[in-house]
């Protein structure tokens, strides 16, 4: 039995032009302490299935599939009961935009304060709160201050300082270093790095794969609210297999060896009303009549791949 197992999930928003299909039928298993990567570009579904995880899908509503936790549905339980076992104490989130996630008219402590009581912790807050400021690099100073007194690289730490606050086994960290300079992303790479060592589940959403490669065993390649490809790291960034994973690595720059640098053709299609085939048909540079129709879910040595390549 897996520890988590996403099946067949499927997530609509409702808007004034429309449904947007932003899930569609995604699949992936994972095991205690395995890692794993979720990468894709802007709007793919990305963040739309860290907060299915974590069932704070705001305007949006999961229409059908499950997700079990320790062959658990956490989709079929009460909100209140998920809040109080689950939420923050088992499944965890990293929101994306630490510069937004803090309240400004309130101190740092506070907020952790805050954390606490809504989840009705009963040991010593002013003890569990130092400790985790400490953990991730911060002194206890920082807890006097407001959120603008801050930096952007010492917000997305107390925003992983709240996140791990109450011990979670999983966290769904998303776009962690985004608008951070490379000095802080190394250093917040390196914290989750550490957490990860100590037994912690991540799972990272980014569109940059390059990061992924740091920390997860498994990769999801999300394009167009389609798994399109899954499987360990190390087989897809080695042998990559759909053609859209491809382009994505095709678009990293090395530092060992010269290489031009590529990128994709064109635009994503509209997820109100998406292509019956292959997502990827019109800026496929395989694409073959059959793509037009439902792509298939063919399995690999190592992972899954919908593509027609591999029939």
């Amino acid at each position: 039995m897996s520890y988590i197992s996403v099946q067949n999930l499927t997530a609509h928003y409702k808007t004034q032009s429309g449904t947007v299909h932003a899930l569609d039928d995604v699949s992936f298993s994972l095991e205690r302490g395995e890692s794993v990567g979720i990468a894709g570009e802007s709007a793919c579904g990305k963040s739309t299935l860290g907060l299915s995880l974590l069932r704070t899908l705001q305007g949006g509503k999961i229409v059908s599939g499950d997700i079990l936790l320790e062959g658990t549905s956490i989709l079929k339980m009460s909100d209140a009961e998920f809040a109080k076992k689950y939420r923050w104490k088992e499944i965890a989130m990293i929101f994306q935009g630490a510069m937004n996630s803090l309240d400004p008219v309130f101190t740092i402590k506070e907020q952790f304060i805050e954390v606490l009581k809504q989840h009705h912790y009963d040991g010593d807050f002013d003890k569990k709160i130092s400790e985790m400021v400490t953990s991730v690099g911060l002194t206890k100073e920082v807890l006097k201050k407001y959120p603008h007194e801050l930096s952007g690289g010492m917000k997305q730490r107390i925003v992983i300082a709240m996140a791990l606050l109450l011990k979670p086994k999983f966290v769904i960290a998303d776009e962690p270093t985004t608008a951070l300079d490379v000095l802080v992303q190394a250093q917040i790479i390196n914290l989750l790095k550490k957490l990860k060592k100590e037994g912690m589940s991540i799972m990272l959403i980014t569109h940059d794969l390059s990061i992924i490669s740091e920390i997860a065993e498994k990769v999801g390649v999300m394009y167009a609210g389609k798994m399109i490809e899954f499987g360990s790291a190390s087989e897809i960034y080695k042998n990559p297999k759909h053609p859209y994973t491809q382009g994505l690595l095709e678009s990293i720059p090395s530092l060992r060896h010269k290489k031009d640098i590529k990128y994709i053709k064109g635009n994503p299609p509209s997820l109100i009303k998406p292509p019956e085939g292959c997502r990827f048909y019109d800026r496929c540079p395989h694409a073959m009549e059959k793509c037009k129709k439902d792509p298939p879910a063919f399995k690999t040595d190592s992972g899954r791949v919908l593509c027609w390549l591999y029939e």
